[in-house]
């Protein structure tokens, strides 16, 4: 072997060394919780369930449900905002009901938004009435837009939440497909709820390549392969496939839930855990 080889071998071995150590160590920065998991130890001790999320490890946290009432939230949002910081944790989206993204009440919404260091202000369902018809569905897009418009002044994203019926077809096409083609890309953006998305029976990969970098946010949530919801890492789900494209989708945001799990608190710890040492 002579020396021009010789280098060259050397070359080659570390640059696939690094790409190897990359590969390997491609994980969840941040891994977040979707409080509507322990919402109802939230309800009964805010800041105690809040800090056994942090002290699980988790990073960042999804609120769901703090805006039913617009006019008395409690804890009051700089309340929210200093208990947050004094734990560690980072509060990047929340969820509102439909009615909270009519003009009327997002005021309200984005100036507690604001307070508290909300980056997205998520919807996660449209009125039953609405989801019957494709005009229906163009319409919650109009909706979205407008609203997307009105957070983006204050740096807010706006984006929707899916469930399993928007991919069920209405009037010959899917409400995913007509909210992504009717929503602007810029006002609005997806956080793709993975597990119905797998129980809908739709691949997130798909819609990825189709509409890339409209993904900033998903849920992280797994199934049996009977439909029983489990904890992170005890279902089908593929999530080191899944992952191993977050990039195509521009995810950023990853937040585990459970919908109702016996024992709260053990699936976060468990789903965490799995989370934590995946690697893709």
């Amino acid at each position: 072997m002579n020396r021009r080889t010789f280098v060259g071998t050397l070359t080659a071995a570390a640059v696939m060394g690094r790409l190897g150590w990359a590969a390997s160590a491609h994980r969840i920065e941040k891994i977040g919780l979707e409080l509507y998991t322990v919402r109802d130890a939230l309800k009964k001790d805010f800041e105690g369930t809040l800090r056994r999320v942090a002290k699980i490890g988790y990073k960042e946290v999804e609120f769901a449900g703090y805006f039913a009432d617009l006019k008395n939230l409690d804890p009051a949002p700089k309340k929210t905002r200093e208990l947050l910081t004094s734990l560690g944790l980072d509060a990047p989206a929340t969820h509102i009901p439909y009615s909270a993204v009519m003009p009327e009440n997002l005021t309200r919404v984005i100036e507690a938004s604001e307070i508290i260091g909300h980056k997205y202000i998520v919807n996660p369902g449209i009125d039953e009435a609405l989801r019957k018809t494709a005009d229906g569905w163009k319409k919650a897009a109009e909706a979205f837009n407008r609203a997307g418009t009105e957070t983006s002044r204050s740096g807010i994203q706006f984006a929707y939440h899916n469930h399993v019926i928007e991919f069920k077809p209405v009037d010959g096409q899917l409400p995913y497909d007509i909210l992504l083609k009717e929503c602007d890309p810029k006002l609005v953006k997806m956080e793709m709820d993975l597990g119905w998305a797998h129980e809908a029976g739709t691949d997130p990969l798909q819609w990825w390549a189709e509409y890339p970098g409209r993904f900033p946010l998903v849920h992280v949530k797994d199934f049996e392969a009977n439909g029983t919801m489990t904890d992170v890492g005890k279902g089908v789900i593929d999530w080191k496939t899944l992952f191993a494209k977050a990039d195509l989708g521009g995810v950023k945001h990853y937040f585990m839930e459970f919908d109702d799990p016996k024992s709260p608190y053990e699936s976060a710890q468990a789903s965490y855990e799995y989370l934590e040492k995946l690697r893709f």
